[in-house]
């Protein structure tokens, strides 16, 4: 027997009790809110989402259950806005041939790009590039929006390779990073050490000058210990040297840019806003033009979710890895602010939580992932996900 038939077996019985109980037995007046982001490659949010919710009408039959995935400007943040999907060939963060989507919409003139959709860590992972990737491959969709009319660039800013300050979408744009002789600099962040000037001679005038919303994963800054490089650069590859040489890449940047490195958000994808902020400025002759938000604070605006976990008993969310990270500005760290402010109970489904939460949140780990190369993998997925929702419901009705 599996793990969640021996699971359904327990559950019989607390949910016949309970149900009894609860509105004098009216348990579809029960409103739980699933909101995960994507549990990096296991699951995206819709999927996570959904079988979570399977899980837990396993055991409330009769709950109202709300999905609402979830993104926070990494992977998937672009497919939860309206439009039509855009796939074209572009370059990976180490500069090969991929193929990449973002999500335009006519009406709005606006795009919607993930730049983890070109310069994601995962397709550089087995051979990673922290100071010679770049975001080439993510300025080759931003030219494509424009020349379709769009006007707005709303960038998805999380899941990068990179540590590049955005010069690689710079130089997609045709704006060229330079040294102090005049020649230009190799590609990714790490030559940023030498940037003396750019050359905007052959500029893509009217993609640069793009309104820019810039949805940040977290609200860490440009350098510093808390900086692009010392948080981030690590799981992106980089050794201790190398953490410190982009974190005096980055620095150099913002120097010869005249950006505040101290900015929140601005350590976002490896510093991109420094220098979308810089050409912005350089055509606008002011900054108003780029806006740093939080992403999953925006994503649940968008989604309507503050006014749909003030209306609910629970509300579940999750992600692959709850670390001191994710309380920066991510999904799970935004979800439990919303029910916090709304007084709604609280579940963390992860694969591991490696930070310290409210002891009022339910919490299951899901364990280590299945292997990526089983061929039942998404079937394992699938249960882990399912039977932790199950769990969470458990815990929720026996709680004190």
């Amino acid at each position: 027997m599996s793990h969640s038939h021996h699971l359904d077996a327990a559950l019989d019985e607390s949910f016949d009790s309970w149900s009894e109980d609860f509105n004098g037995g009216n348990a579809s007046s029960l409103k739980i809110v699933v909101a995960p982001d994507s549990f990096k490659g296991t699951a995206p949010a819709y999927k996570s989402s959904e079988w979570i919710s399977e899980g837990v009408q396993s055991v409330i039959r009769d709950a109202k259950i709300d999905c609402v995935p979830m993104a926070d400007g990494g992977e998937g943040t672009a497919s939860l806005f309206d439009g039509e999907e855009i796939t074209l060939p572009t370059t990976d963060a180490a500069g090969r041939l991929t193929e990449a989507t973002y999500v335009f919409n006519a009406t709005e003139a606006r795009a919607y790009i993930d730049v983890a959709a070109a310069s994601g860590l995962p397709a550089v992972k087995d051979n990673p590039v922290p100071l010679t990737g770049d975001t080439y491959g993510t300025g080759v969709l931003v030219a494509d929006a424009v020349s379709r009319g769009a006007r707005t660039i709303v960038l998805g800013l999380g899941g990068s390779a990179t540590i590049d300050g955005g010069t690689g979408i710079l130089a997609a744009l045709g704006i060229n990073a330079l040294d102090k002789d005049g020649h230009a600099l190799r590609h990714g962040g790490g030559a940023l050490v030498d940037l003396a000037d750019f050359d905007t001679a052959k500029m893509n005038i009217p993609a640069a000058s793009v309104d820019w919303i810039l949805l940040a994963d977290s609200a860490f800054p440009a350098t510093g210990e808390r900086g692009a490089a010392r948080v981030f650069g690590p799981q992106k590859g980089a050794s201790e040297d190398e953490v410190e040489l982009a974190d005096r890449a980055l620095a150099r940047l913002c120097e010869v840019t005249g950006v505040d490195p101290d900015q929140p958000g601005y350590g976002a994808a490896g510093g991109i806003s420094i220098g979308l902020t810089w050409i912005s400025t350089l055509l606008h002759g002011t900054a108003d033009h780029v806006t740093v938000v939080s992403g999953s604070k925006t994503v649940a605006q968008a989604q309507g979710l503050p006014e749909k976990i003030a209306d609910a008993h629970l509300v579940i969310t999750g992600e692959g890895n709850y670390d001191d990270q994710s309380a920066g500005g991510k999904v799970v760290s935004t979800v439990l602010d919303l029910a916090k402010d709304a007084g709604t109970a609280a579940a963390v489904i992860a694969g591991a939580i490696d930070a310290k939460l409210d002891p009022d949140v339910l919490t299951v780990e899901l364990g280590d992932a299945p292997d990526p190369n089983a061929p039942d993998f998404n079937e394992q997925v699938r249960e882990k996900l399912v039977d932790a929702g199950a769990q969470v419901a458990l815990d929720y009705l026996q709680r004190p």
